[in-house]
């Protein structure tokens, strides 16, 4: 028996929730994780409302929060041509618009490669003066052989303009505070995300900004010895806690798009198969 943390009802279409009940899945809806905990090679969930679940094997996929961007007028248009990450989905709408990427980390240079493909012109708005301290050398020789991406340096949003959906964007400049009014169709922002995992409390071990480590990358950690007693090595997306994996957006390293999050939830539940064999 496997337990997955992570799905909300406001995420599942009504025809994935019903073809999932279809193949045996139960969803508790509403209902948040306390705590897990560890007893007889059991894993126990604790929900909000105190009740208690005993499972052999936990996914947790319970991605990450957005910072977000405090600016005038941003949040009247988030999803209405403002958004946070990047979205395949939106990309293709795009198409021959001018487009704004806030932020100066691989997210963003990545997610401004992808958007150029369709948009006419995309420009990287950063309060540094360049890239070099933020982003990859890859990614930023990939920006500057695109002849449609812009690099905007010490530039922030002032305010975001328009009537039901995104029109125009206010720049403003950093250093002498003079300000710009630009036509924008859309805008995506790149200012960090936190993981939603300060409720774990089990040997799971964690990266610096609290996303969870798996795999051979928890080799790197000096309390891993002391925490795995298994003679094998922790499967690609295990944590840890033997029978515990994590995928998607909380998982350390991953690649923030929704093909691999979902390639990494099947590949995940292929793992619990494994792990399950181990203990019956």
């Amino acid at each position: 028996m496997g337990f997955q943390l992570g799905l909300s009802g406001a995420e599942l279409s009504r025809r994935a929730m019903t073809q999932a009940t279809r193949l045996g899945t139960e969803f508790l809806l509403a209902l948040s994780v306390k705590s897990i905990d560890q007893k007889d090679g059991y894993k126990k969930i604790i929900l909000e409302n105190d009740k208690e679940i005993n499972t052999r094997s936990v996914v947790i996929t319970t991605g990450v929060d957005y910072r977000k961007l405090e600016t005038t007028g941003v949040a009247n248009f988030t999803g209405a041509g403002i958004y946070y990450g990047a979205a395949v989905t939106e990309a293709a709408s795009c198409k021959d618009k001018e487009v704004y990427v806030v932020g100066g980390g691989n997210s963003a240079g990545q997610a401004a490669m992808y958007l150029s493909k369709f948009a006419k012109n995309v420009y990287i708005l950063i309060r540094k003066e360049d890239l070099s301290s933020t982003m990859s050398a890859y990614l930023i020789d990939q920006i500057k052989e695109t002849n449609n991406i812009f690099i905007k340096p010490k530039t922030e949003i002032y305010e975001a303009i328009g009537n039901e959906k995104l029109e125009k964007l206010v720049l403003n400049n950093i250093e002498n505070g003079e300000k710009e009014t630009k036509e924008a169709d859309a805008l995506y922002i790149f200012i960090g995300a936190k993981p939603f995992t300060e409720w774990i409390e089990l040997n799971i071990i964690k990266d610096e900004k609290g996303f969870i480590e798996t795999g051979r990358e928890l080799k790197n950690y000096e309390n891993f010895n002391k925490i795995w007693k298994q003679t094998r090595d922790p499967y690609l997306l295990e944590t840890s806690c033997p029978g515990i994996f994590a995928a998607g957006d909380v998982r350390a390293g991953a690649m923030n798009r929704v093909a691999s999050a979902v390639g990494e939830g099947s590949m995940a539940i292929s793992f619990v198969h494994k792990y399950l064999a181990e203990v019956k």
